[in-house]
């Protein structure tokens, strides 16, 4: 790496430089309690920018990641949000902010998930307590918020990526700035890291890679590569730096090996350092190093970022590092929801009630269905792509563990293992979140759909998705999924529906997906034994008002959707004086194939206007459905021309807020549905 000419005071620490600081390097304070007051910070408080960074001892650095670790508890409490991942990277976000010269100098975050000290520590400390709430701070990096936010994160394994290209760019204008990307080892499981490194050797672009290793994704990490970053740290060795980049091989400080040890005790035979797999692909290697010592990471990093070509640091942390019981359960403190208020503990403490029964996640009816399947068909297998807990896989994989594959953050590769496991007889399903569905979709094409391969895919996270924001949202898989031949798409209103559509589908021997949203139902208990829907049929749910109403509306609802098609049919029947409207509500069930007889027989009984209501983007998605079959195939639309509208999301990345106020955003609560009837019905 090459020092910025534009950072003059960037540091380049040697090792007698931080002598004098060593032995303060592990007097970070540990936390029991989130504190519900602002905490007292006062060196945190003087930090507006990076800058002002540079002027701190590193005794200070130390007091500083305490005060900065305090301060995150703090704001998570208030507002929720990402929690362990950023408890771990105190230490590395400080070093990294003082040694580099941001913004000229490249900072690149993955995933995101762990940039809230990034943010406090350039210009937004005060604003913290706004994230993901709307108008507030974004749940990761986001170019528009920050210039010290270089790229635009919250999918995993793209770091290095965008980082070299950073490199190459500014290596064609001239321009000798450090390129730094921080990714975890969860993410390094994902192959687009791979083949950045790849690239990176063949370019020889200066370019730095840390690789935080805390043995986390969102759950433990697992795979060959976990194994191989666990060989390394179990060594006991280390790849040090010498004051003139040399690479030393070295015992290291630490030995204290015991979890590790523990959790991967069937690794005997430690390898030589030098051989590892960083270096076998061309970077040059230094670690593993401690990522909670300041001064050590500020010795390391501060030779690293000089050398050229690309160079990777390996650094061990702990997530949740500092709040004892996020250390101790580090998958359950990976995102924390805020503290209620002191006054409603009181009120649940002394409360003399019966608890209602409260309603299902959708993923848990999912792993319900799961269980109940496996049990009583042998074929069944289950794929996630590191989302176990997400998708809710847990009791599953416990009771079948020789059937549940999770394969880590390896989108494309868990498709195309599906389609394998399919060519051999077995049904395959693929537990996805929506949005990351998005990077199998050549996978789903070419070696599932192509085929016509028996696997089904579970589709969580389907639509809006709340404070997580745009990233996260998975409005697009309608669109994405239906113009692909051979595939079959089922949207259930509610858990039960969901249910017996997983059911429905599973037993369809072809490409099939079942889309559902994040969080709970409605309350739909669910019904036994499962059922088998009949293949692209609609249920009309309800008529309300006159039969000899001049207008008659069809209400074409697709999935969740169907619970606001409802209530807006009931206020436009209720609040309309002269009640010269009659609303069909239709539970469409299926994007594809469409009920195309029941839209033919609904307009051959008089319908008038119809609309189409979904938690997708409107564009492409199931009311374009609707659209392409009336104006192209249905002689009964021909003949009569109904009033057509489609509503649903428009055409933009919807921002973060809670999930009613991005409902709302969109006209997708029941007042801004029931506006667009009227309108439409005028």
């Amino acid at each position: 790496m090459q020092q910025s000419p534009h950072s003059p005071q960037s540091k380049s620490l040697s090792a007698s430089a931080i002598d004098s600081a060593a032995s303060l390097s592990h007097l970070q304070k540990t936390y029991a309690v989130i504190p519900r007051e602002r905490p007292h910070t006062p060196l945190l408080d003087t930090v507006d920018a990076p800058i002002d960074l540079k002027a701190f001892s590193e005794s200070q650095l130390i007091t500083l990641a305490d005060e900065l670790r305090l301060f995150l508890l703090y704001s998570a409490g208030q507002s929720g949000g990402h929690f362990g991942a950023n408890l771990g990277v105190i230490e590395l976000t400080i070093a990294l902010h003082y040694l580099l010269d941001a913004p000229q100098d490249q900072i690149v975050w993955d995933v995101g998930h762990q940039a809230y000290a990034h943010k406090v520590l350039t210009g937004r400390r005060d604003k913290l307590g706004t994230i993901r709430s709307k108008d507030g701070l974004t749940a990761f990096p986001e170019r528009a918020e920050s210039v010290y936010d270089t790229f635009g994160v919250g999918h995993s394994s793209t770091s290095i990526s965008a980082g070299l290209g950073m490199s190459l760019a500014l290596r064609y204008q001239g321009r000798a700035q450090t390129v730094a990307c921080i990714i975890g080892d969860g993410a390094m499981t994902g192959g687009m890291a791979f083949e950045a490194m790849n690239d990176a050797v063949q370019q020889d672009a200066d370019l730095l890679v840390i690789l935080n290793d805390n043995d986390m994704s969102i759950s433990c990490s697992i795979g060959g590569f976990s194994r191989h970053l666990a060989t390394l740290w179990e060594s006991g060795y280390q790849v040090d730096i010498s004051d003139a980049g040399e690479p030393i091989l070295c015992q290291r400080p630490d030995m204290q090996a015991y979890d590790r040890r523990k959790r991967h005790n069937e690794l005997r035979d430690v390898p030589q350092l030098e051989d590892n797999l960083f270096k076998a692909i061309g970077f040059t290697y230094f670690g593993p190093f401690d990522g909670h010592n300041i001064p050590e990471l500020l010795r390391v990093l501060s030779l690293a970022k000089q050398l050229k070509g690309p160079v990777l640091v390996h650094i061990y942390t702990t997530k949740g590092k500092g709040f004892a019981p996020a250390e101790l359960d580090p998958v359950g403190y990976h995102a924390i929801s805020r503290l209620p208020a002191e006054d409603s503990e009181k009120k649940a403490l002394t409360a003399n009630l019966t608890p209602s029964t409260p309603h299902l996640k959708y993923s848990q009816v999912f792993g319900q269905f799961l269980c109940d399947k496996a049990t009583t068909d042998e074929k069944l297998l289950a794929i996630t792509p590191a989302m176990e807990e997400g998708s809710g896989m847990i009791e599953f994989a416990r009771q079948f563990p020789k059937r549940f594959f999770d394969v880590a953050i390896a989108e494309q590769h868990a498709v195309t293992l599906a389609g394998g496991m399919a060519t051999q007889g077995v049904k395959p399903i693929v537990a996805i979140y929506s949005t990351f569905l998005q990077r199998g979709y050549d996978q789903l094409i070419h070696d599932v759909a192509l085929q016509n391969l028996d696997v089904m895919f579970a589709i969580d996270r389907a639509g809006l998705v709340g404070e997580d924001g745009a990233t996260h949202a998975g409005v697009f898989d309608f669109a994405f999924l239906r113009c692909v031949p051979n595939m079959l798409i089922a949207a259930p209103k509610d858990e039960n529906e969901c249910y017996h559509l997983l059911n429905t589908c599973y037993e369809y021997q072809g490409c099939t997906a079942v889309r559902y949203p994040r969080g709970v139902g409605v309350g739909a208990a669910i019904t036994q034994p499962a059922q088998v829907y009949p293949i692209g049929k609609a249920v009309v749910e309800s008529v309300l008002g006159r039969d000899d109403a001049p207008h008659k509306l069809a209400l074409l609802a697709f999935g969740t959707m169907m619970a606001t098609a409802q209530q807006a049919a009931e206020s436009l029947i209720n609040h309309n004086i002269k009640s010269d409207c009659q609303v069909h509500v239709v539970n469409m069930r299926w994007v594809k194939p469409l009920d195309t007889h029941l839209l033919d027989v609904l307009i051959e009984q008089g319908i008038t206007h119809i609309a189409t209501l979904e938690e997708h983007t409107v564009m492409g998605g199931a009311g374009s459905a609707v659209n392409e079959y009336l104006l192209n195939e249905s002689i009964a639309f021909k003949n009569s021309r109904p009033a057509i509208c489609n509503i649903g999301i428009p055409d933009r990345f919807v921002a973060h807020g809670s999930p009613a106020e991005q409902m709302a955003d969109c006209g997708l609560d029941v007042a801004g549905v029931v506006s667009q009837l009227q309108q439409l019905l005028k």
